[in-house]
């Protein structure tokens, strides 16, 4: 997080002090670092820059248009899992070329919608999605290019609620059947196959699982090029983790070391689907403090931001670090830092150490670029925060506040009550 820096005893995003944000807009709020930004995607186009290849953005872990346009103008394409997303990603002027589209639960209509845009291809994940896929470009005249997710049954080694490859996954097809579907596919009129695609899960800290699942997905590739099938795009996935805590993932030249003879012996046009490593780090969410709280057994530390905001804390127990925007050298307290929803599960953080913080003074949860906004809600009817993007020594809201009217939006007393 080397964007995030304490200068004179503020701390800072790039050139531009959390404060200076804060008496601007308010809080709470996302800031991401435009420079952290870039120089993450910079590293997947270097390391992977021995094989052509396609930095397809996971934007489901920040989808704001403007850091897809930031990725856009690198040269990356995005990993799509919903009509919303593809709107999303061609609003921000990526090129359709460049998109791909997953997720088990795609229906006819977003079909459609991603067929009429011309995509890339579409990862499918099962027998009656591609039926279903092959009637809908049948409607449309057009033929579907996909390749199928192979669900090659490694274990990530991540929280159960984000590992993706292991047999009883919701995701992908049995590598053991996975022939059977490519026949399948190859016999439907409006169906092209062109790739094929694993993602074995999320927050990974260890290389060795990719090689596992990607030496499994090789042997397949040979099997069905001597089939006749024309493998031309290797899906690789995503998921590299990076450190909230105490974790030491790889980096993205680490783990192309461990896996480039694999992907140039194949031949194929590389994609890759990361998400976290990208933003993550290069985000916080800034919160003020309201009250504090002591009892017998437990200190708090109520702020205005909470579960609705960033639900990593409650549904993974996710570790964020936490800094107070102005340094200060009171003596520690342990203590759980928690929001003001009505739910006992409503924290950012539990039995944590940090210097006395006093109402009106502001914390940033760290590591928030990834899966924070992106998950966030109106319970409890609360607006959610705005979202600034820094460059610089300047700043931009890439999103605004929402407002109370935001909130009744699309809503309607029918007349029978108001008689």
């Amino acid at each position: 997080m080397q964007d995030f820096q304490y200068k004179n005893g503020s701390l800072y995003c790039e050139n531009v002090s959390l404060s200076r944000i804060a008496e601007k807009v308010g809080t709470p709020f996302f800031v991401y670092s435009h420079q952290a930004l870039r120089q993450q995607l910079r590293a997947y186009h270097e390391a992977f820059s021995d094989v052509p290849h396609l930095v397809a953005f996971a934007m489901k872990a920040n989808a704001n248009i403007a850091v897809l346009k930031l990725f856009s103008n690198e040269g990356g394409g995005a990993d799509i899992v919903s009509a919303g997303e593809l709107h999303r990603a061609l609003v921000a002027g990526i090129d359709p070329q460049k998109l791909v589209f997953a997720g088990v639960g795609k229906t006819k209509r977003e079909m459609a919608a991603a067929l009429k845009a011309g995509i890339l291809m579409f990862n499918i994940e099962s027998s009656q999605e591609l039926t279903a896929l092959d009637e809908t470009a049948k409607e449309l005249g057009l033929k579907a290019p996909v390749a199928l997710r192979v669900n090659p049954n490694v274990d990530p080694k991540t929280h159960p609620y984000i590992s993706t490859g292991l047999k009883k996954s919701k995701f992908g097809i049995e590598i053991t059947r996975a022939v059977s579907e490519y026949q399948l596919a190859a016999k439907l009129l409006n169906i092209d196959v062109v790739g094929i695609h694993s993602h074995i899960g999320s927050q990974l800290t260890e290389v060795q699982p990719f090689v596992d699942a990607l030496a499994l997905v090789s042997e397949l590739i040979e099997v069905l090029r001597a089939k006749n099938f024309n493998i031309l795009h290797w899906d690789i996935g995503g998921g590299l983790g990076i450190t909230y805590d105490k974790e030491n993932p790889p980096l993205p030249n680490e783990l192309a070391k461990a896996i480039l003879p694999l992907l140039k012996k194949s031949g194929c046009h590389i994609i890759l689907e990361p998400g976290r490593s990208l933003t993550a780090n290069a985000g916080a969410l800034v919160t003020q403090v309201i009250y504090s709280k002591e009892s017998d057994v437990k200190n708090f530390i109520v702020v205005d931001a909470g579960m609705n905001d960033l639900p990593r804390p409650s549904l993974y127990q996710a570790y964020h670090a936490m800094l107070p925007l102005v340094e200060n050298h009171r003596p520690e307290k342990v203590v759980d830092v928690v929001g003001p929803i009505c739910e006992s599960g409503d924290f950012l953080a539990q039995d944590r150490a940090l210097p006395q913080l006093l109402p009106g003074e502001c914390l940033a949860v760290m590591s928030a670029g990834a899966y924070a906004f992106t998950m966030s809600s109106n319970y409890n009817a609360r607006s959610r925060p705005p979202e600034i993007l820094v460059h610089g020594d300047l700043f931009d809201v890439i999103r605004e506040r929402e407002t109370m009217e935001d909130l009744l939006r699309g809503e309607k007393i029918p007349d029978f009550l108001l008689r």
